[in-house]
């Protein structure tokens, strides 16, 4: 082994249902992979290069945020403060605010730019225990700008200390050069922008906005046709305002997940729970947006449809880089217990991402993704806000975040 945890209280999240704690046990890591995790008594750790005591710490899955927009220029503060004083959004947005105004700062931005603000913004992340996180494009909506922010995702993903999925949203808004033209930008987007985005594997899946002030289903379907065409995996924000269908049609496409979903009906949960989609749960929006309408929580429950939680972190309605005040807000909004949402950023967020065949859960054989908390209880982690917990996250088996450790080789 080239690395070999000891002394731990470790979450393994490997079964249906519980946390799943082994007390006492040990984590062996070998080439980025767990080929150890069990109690220490089945275990010999003598003889390996370096052995880490955890001193009891509470280990779990590295987190795993699977819904941002981290990539963007300038931000929408004044908007915020105008909204609050009662100017309607329209009367932003005719002035130049809103997604557009978003648009304009990322497409005057270079990728250098690109790319130091939105490491700023992960750092959040990386401090609360993220070791995967997705990251979408949609704020240049057009062939150059898409592919900026695509790249700039791509370059974070290099770094050593994170996993990035990357995905396209190029069919986000509808930009000022197709005003009142939508059907020709849906066929700009799955003529131009997704061929060259696979072809120079910028992009693991596509996504939509299926919504009334964005794509209808009709259109969104013609963009995941595309998308499949070329190889890539798709994804919706569905149900967010209302109820267009789009999280049935997704799902029903082959969608690995569904976001938002807040006007989510029955048919739709069926659909989910019939193909496997993952509900991906946005609490930070709901928040800043002030909205009413819950998820189907209870439906969800019921048909046993995985539900995935994310920051949705975006510069309109979600400005929030912590992934443990939106497991928060899931229990205290939403009403999901503390396991549901441990699970809906770990097990169920890899899935949403297609990727629980690798990460999400501690057991041998997954990518050496762990963090390491000062913390005796699982659910602490939907507790408690603000306090620096985390003792350290391990990405594909090398050790970041170290805080005070006793390692020694042996």
């Amino acid at each position: 082994m080239d690395r070999v945890l000891t002394n731990v209280n470790m979450v393994t999240l490997a079964g249906e249902a519980g946390y799943q704690v082994i007390g006492d046990a040990m984590i062996g890591i070998q080439d980025g992979m767990i080929m150890y995790a069990g109690h220490k008594d089945h275990f010999d750790c003598h003889g390996h290069p370096e052995v880490i005591d955890c001193q009891g710490a509470l280990v779990t899955p590295g987190l795993i945020d699977c819904h941002t927009h981290l990539v963007f220029a300038g931000n929408r503060a004044e908007e915020f403060e105008q909204r609050l004083n009662g100017v309607p959004y329209e009367q932003i947005a005719k002035a130049g605010g809103g997604i557009l105004s978003t648009v304009r700062a990322t497409r005057e931005a270079s990728e250098d730019t690109l790319f130091k603000l939105a490491c700023e913004r992960l750092q959040g992340l990386k401090n609360e225990g993220v070791t995967t996180v997705e990251i979408k494009s949609g704020y240049g909506l057009t062939l150059e700008d898409e592919l900026k922010m695509l790249r700039v995702a791509r370059r974070i993903g290099e770094m050593p200390d994170i996993n990035v999925s990357t995905t396209l949203l190029a069919a986000h808004a509808l930009p000022p050069e197709y005003a009142g033209d939508p059907d020709s930008y849906i066929q700009f987007i799955c003529d131009e922008i997704i061929p060259i985005a696979a072809q120079e594997h910028l992009a693991d899946a596509v996504d939509v906005f299926c919504e009334g002030i964005g794509f209808s289903i009709s259109q969104c379907q013609q963009v995941f046709r595309s998308a499949q065409k070329h190889g890539l995996a798709i994804k919706g924000h569905t149900e967010q305002l209302s109820n267009l269908g789009g999280s049935a049609m997704a799902a029903r496409m082959g969608a690995l997940s569904v976001d938002h979903i807040e006007h989510l009906d029955n048919e739709g949960v069926a659909a989910l729970a019939a193909c496997g989609t993952v509900a991906t749960l946005l609490p930070g929006a709901f928040y800043f947006l002030r909205e009413s309408q819950m998820p189907p929580l209870d439906q969800l429950r019921q048909l046993d449809v995985p539900m995935a939680i994310s920051t949705d972190f975006n510069p309109g309605t979600s400005p929030i880089a912590s992934i443990r005040t939106m497991m928060n807000m899931a229990c205290t909004l939403f009403r999901l217990t503390p396991e549901e949402c441990l699970r809906g950023v770990t097990v169920n967020a890899a899935k949403a991402l297609g990727l629980d065949e690798q990460r999400g859960q501690i057991c041998s054989g997954m990518k050496a993704d762990l963090a390491i908390w000062n913390l005796s209880h699982p659910a602490e982690l939907s507790y408690r806000l603000g306090v620096p917990d985390l003792k350290a996250r391990i990405v594909n088996g090398e050790l970041f975040n170290q805080a005070s450790f006793c390692s020694s080789g042996q």
